[in-house]
């Protein structure tokens, strides 16, 4: 019986069904270790973390500096808009009190009637009086003549300033949509180095915020104490040595991107500050800066001098003595005495 027995027959569709799903699973685990390698993010060596917060605070300062500009540019159209505007209110308020006597004028003309002066001379009691009004009318007549040409040429004032303030507006909205891209780069840039050191260790947090954040005001008692006397003493004249004392009563300051103090400062923020307490006025963005006083050498620098870095002259600090200076770095790190070869030097001004 054994040997008339049929063989059993294995199945076609369950084989090639067990060697599809053996395939695909291989496939599916093939294509997850190839997808995790291809796409998992290398970990990041502290220094490499380091470098990338840099150079994303550098950009990030590129961009205040500019929105800075913007902001200027923008706070000097709009009062150039007011000044215009002011103007061309007060032009319309003479312009209506000459159209009113113009209009009284006109209206006493008419009651008075139109006949010829011969006529109303023939109609006249006392000729002689009626030529002595005659003459008056004929004086009053030139009057008005002038008085519609003042009018006509207040209105052609008036027209060139509503011109020249449309041209402010346009430039106005220009420079606003301007600051709003700044802002969009600049909170990108700083939000991008944030998630950043968040996805490290605390190994690379120390390397890139904590260890700048206690070295800010300075580990050596003398930077604050004996430091701002002998850098004032140092200054070219008085006002170098305010600013110089202003600055070392700022260190620990937070860094905030666009301001000026009195309690918080960007880089270029700082430098105007201290300048202006000590009665200088500079302005407002590290490239216009550098031009506002006479180029020095590195060998030549003495406190006070404004000391600036990176090819794009986008950081600036106050030169104090010794090598170092006083700046406002970047978020993670408040107003500090720092070395002048902490960035890549660019160049100095004297501002006095």
């Amino acid at each position: 019986m054994a040997a008339h027995r049929k063989p059993r027959q294995r199945s076609m569709g369950g084989g090639k069904a067990r060697t599809a799903a053996t395939i695909a699973l291989a496939g599916a685990a093939t294509a997850t270790g190839f997808d995790g390698t291809g796409h998992a993010e290398p970990q990041l060596t502290p220094g490499q973390v380091k470098a990338k917060v840099d150079k994303l605070y550098q950009e990030a300062e590129v961009a205040t500096e500019k929105y800075n500009g913007a902001k200027e540019k923008a706070e000097a159209a709009g009062q150039r808009l007011k000044s215009l505007q002011d103007q061309a209110a007060r032009k319309e308020d003479r312009l209506n009190s000459a159209r009113d006597a113009l209009g009284s004028v006109a209206a006493a003309q008419y009651r008075a009637g139109g006949l010829d002066p011969a006529v109303q001379l023939a109609l006249s009691d006392d000729p002689d009086r009626y030529l002595e009004n005659a003459e008056f009318v004929e004086r009053a007549g030139s009057r008005q003549n002038a008085a519609v040409a003042g009018v006509r040429k207040q209105l052609r004032e008036i027209e060139q300033l509503r011109g020249a303030a449309h041209i402010e507006l346009t430039s106005l909205k220009s420079r606003r949509a301007e600051l709003k891209q700044h802002k969009k780069t600049i909170t990108g840039k700083l939000g991008t180095a944030r998630q950043l050191l968040t996805r490290t260790g605390p190994q690379e947090r120390s390397l890139s915020g904590a260890s700048q954040d206690r070295a800010s005001r300075s580990t050596d008692p003398r930077d604050t104490l004996a430091a701002p006397g002998s850098a004032s003493s140092q200054a070219p004249d008085s006002r170098a040595s305010a600013a110089v004392s202003y600055a070392y009563q700022k260190l620990g300051s937070p860094y905030v991107w666009g301001a000026t103090g009195p309690n918080a400062f960007d880089c270029s923020g700082l430098v105007q500050a201290a300048y202006r307490a000590a009665g200088v006025s500079l302005p407002r963005t590290t490239y216009s800066q550098i031009a506002a006083g006479r180029r020095v050498s590195r060998s030549e620098l003495r406190p006070g001098d404004l000391v600036f870095f990176y090819t794009g002259i986008s950081h600036v600090g106050i030169y104090v003595g010794n090598g170092r200076m006083i700046h406002a770095p970047n978020p993670s790190a408040p107003v500090r005495v720092a070395p002048l070869d902490e960035m890549p030097y660019a160049g100095a001004t004297r501002v006095v």
